[in-house]
């Protein structure tokens, strides 16, 4: 059996390598690289994680795979002091659970989970059709040819993908499962890149600020086997981003900078400041269920955006239990090869 994953974040990674071994499988993700959000923008000043920034485990599946990453050498934890930041004044809060990051860039796990797997990158799927008995065409973009074209057949597919991108392609194929995708709303989100000529010494390594345009910050070379260089990456609170979702860029970049300087304290400009667009970064309310499965259609959907038996808003260990869990209800209702 051959299955499309259409999208190379975590989510479809996960599936793909639970599948790989008694299926084909052919991953199609419209970056240029397999991450999703847990990509690495790599620039002169070194890499800045502009998604996720660390992760944790709390199921036991995830606790081992995280353990044979880390014997691959392929992630760290990170020994980060993080603090609330309320008006300036930086407060530690609870102890929470270990936190883990990729090396040298969150993006690189990715990568390295995407090794032996058929990628195909900078192809965008804009349609989904039948072909002949049970089978399926995707319709695929690249901005390197003008033409579309087809890619298939395939027996079954799989949308690793944010259910905003994921409902289009479904409401003339599947509109049961475009209804339940369309159903879940991920909220956007602003990330600020920023490098500086000296060390801001600011006594932490991130922090969770409150009443603030900024959520979350990080010392983005504190974390181990990252390039050295002062950078910092700062999240926008969600319900700021939607609110500016439509500014461009230069403003939002302006205004996050400004809040940057008021939470922290420090005046010092940086050499370096960009902002970036996340429409969908994050399911406030994760959909319940691990993933979504029609074994008469041979549809799947998957992603941090279903619960997965987890408490709070979707994250890397959704994402990583919602494709092994979607490969496994496939591997149970379609004969292996």
């Amino acid at each position: 059996m051959h299955l499309a994953i259409i999208g190379a974040g975590l989510a479809g990674l996960s599936a793909a390598r639970a599948l790989s071994a008694s299926h084909r499988v052919t991953l199609i993700e419209k970056a240029e690289n397999p991450a999703g959000r847990m990509a690495t923008h790599e620039t002169e000043f070194g890499g800045f994680d502009d998604g996720v920034q660390f992760f944790s485990a709390s199921s036991e599946e995830f606790k081992r795979e995280i353990t044979q990453w880390k014997k691959e050498a392929w992630i760290d934890a990170w020994q980060a002091r993080i603090v609330r930041l309320v008006n300036g004044r930086a407060l530690t809060p609870a102890r929470s659970a270990v936190r883990y990051v990729a090396r040298p860039g969150m993006g690189a796990l990715c990568a390295n989970l995407a090794q032996g797997l058929p990628l195909a990158t900078a192809q965008t799927v804009t349609g989904l059709q039948t072909w002949g008995n049970a089978k399926w065409l995707l319709a695929v973009q690249a901005d390197t040819v003008a033409i579309p074209a087809h890619a298939g057949p395939f027996d079954a597919v799989i949308l690793a993908m944010p259910p905003e991108q994921a409902a289009p392609l479904l409401h003339d194929v599947a509109p049961q499962l475009a209804a339940q995708a369309a159903s879940v709303h991920l909220a956007p989100c602003f990330t600020l890149e920023l490098a500086f000529a000296q060390a801001l010494d600011l006594g932490y390594d991130g922090a969770f600020i409150e009443q603030s345009r900024l959520a979350f910050i990080a010392h983005d070379n504190s974390k181990p086997g990252h390039r050295p260089g002062e950078r910092w990456v700062a999240h926008a609170a969600l319900a700021w981003s939607q609110e500016h979702l439509q500014d461009d860029l230069p403003r939002v970049r302006d205004k996050l900078l400004k809040a940057f300087h008021e939470a922290t304290g420090s005046q010092v400009q940086p050499v370096y400041a960009q902002a970036l667009r996340w429409p969908f970064a994050q399911a406030v309310q994760p959909m319940a269920g691990d993933c979504l499965w029609d074994a008469n259609l041979r549809i799947g959907l998957c992603g941090d955006w279903f619960a997965a038996g987890l408490e709070g808003e979707g994250r890397v260990e959704n994402a990583w239990l919602s494709g092994r869990r979607l490969a496994q209800q496939i591997m149970q209702s379609m004969p292996q090869d």
